[in-house]
């Protein structure tokens, strides 16, 4: 057989080549199950460059003098470097880790190991791409603008709910926004989900980050962008979270089924996207600092009229564990404040495109949302 060395010129031959599907990456290898975060050494030792390419563990210092710490397989010129996680990761935070592990490194890292919670885990995620790409994490908030492979990484949550061990995305407060790096190279290259790594979390953190996750069903499951794959995941993961914040289980059981509702949860929203909820958190983050998780919570209590069934049973959740939720959030910012608000949520148009369709634009609008942030 002959084949001819054409040129593919017209618009209806790049169409009919152009694939009408999204090739979504996943975590390639995922460890699960109780005290398997003691596989770290063998999982590492087997993808270390040289005794001066080191592993650089990103570790949540609420760890700093804990029994974990000794469990950490430190060899060579290995490094960890504590991170507080109490505010949202910032890309002026990430480019100083890159610029401090270039200055004290003698070779680039065989990896970086991110322990903790969703904050250290995009600050992994995002160190480990910056490594490889030039200039600012800044340049990099936005949709697919990462150039360059990220080095070897590894998530290891010891909180579940912000997906953040599976997801595509790394979200960073900027100088003048709050949007992730989006980018088939964040995703971990190994993940270590252990349930023994949950005990001892606070309970206001556990329910908050718990919320962004039922959230984050809520949100995928009702969007445009819904699709079975998503759907299955989404399905699986708000089943899971009922059990875990309305059910009767002990706290093993708890734990591991939060981190699996986490991860399905972060598959869903991978696959599809979220919607009103963290589109509007965003606002609050980036004006008043308040963490993801409870930005989350307060903004989807209001939010009956795009999502009445899932509000109805976040406000069983909140009574069944006597949450109260802070108030008066909002009350005496100016005008300005508000517009900064509005202004960052109303970038995030993929949000917005699952959330209410491709005419989004005229089905919300600035006062709309300056409504919903008065009432918080």
């Amino acid at each position: 057989m002959e084949f001819k060395n054409e040129t593919i010129n017209s618009e209806r031959d790049k169409q009919i080549l152009k694939p009408s599907y999204r090739n979504f990456p996943m975590v390639p290898k995922v460890v699960f199950g109780e005290g398997s975060f003691d596989q770290l050494g063998d999982i590492l030792m087997l993808k270390r460059e040289s005794v001066d390419a080191p592993m650089i563990y990103l570790v949540d210092d609420v760890f700093k003098n804990s029994s974990l710490i000794n469990r950490i397989p430190l060899l060579f010129e290995d490094r960890i470097i504590f991170q507080c996680a109490e505010q949202e990761p910032k890309t002026e935070q990430v480019d100083a880790l890159v610029a401090n592990i270039k200055e004290n490194c003698k070779e680039l890292p065989s990896g970086i190991i991110g322990i903790g919670g969703g904050t250290v885990m995009d600050l992994a995620k995002a160190v480990a791409i910056m490594l490889k790409n030039k200039g600012s994490s800044v340049k990099y908030q936005g949709w697919d603008l990462v150039n360059k492979p990220a080095i070897y990484h590894v998530g290891i949550p010891t909180i579940s709910g912000t997906g953040a061990e599976v997801s595509r995305t790394t979200v960073l407060m900027g100088p003048t926004k709050k949007l992730g790096i989006n980018s088939d190279y964040t995703v971990f290259d190994q993940v270590i989900l252990d349930p023994e790594l949950l005990q001892g979390v606070p309970k206001n953190k556990w329910f908050y980050t718990g919320m962004d996750c039922y959230i984050h069903c809520i949100e995928s499951l009702n969007g445009t962008f819904l699709n079975a794959f998503s759907q299955s995941y989404g399905e699986k993961a708000l089943d899971l979270c009922k059990d875990v914040f309305l059910g009767n289980l002990n706290d093993s059981e708890a734990r591991a089924k939060l981190m699996m509702a986490s991860w399905h949860g972060g598959m869903s929203i991978a696959y599809s996207q979220v919607g009103i909820a963290h589109a509007l958190s965003y606002g609050l983050s980036f004006l008043l600092g308040i963490r993801h998780g409870l930005a989350n919570c307060l903004v989807f209590q209001h939010l009956q009229e795009f999502y009445p069934e899932g509000v109805a049973t976040f406000k069983k959740i909140l009574n069944k564990h006597a949450i109260d939720l802070p108030k008066d959030i909002c009350k005496g910012l100016s005008e300005d404040q508000f517009n900064i608000m509005i202004n960052v949520s109303l970038k995030m148009t993929p949000l917005w495109e699952n959330a209410l369709g491709k005419d989004w634009k005229t089905r919300i609008s600035p006062e709309k949302i300056r409504d919903i942030y008065s009432k918080i």
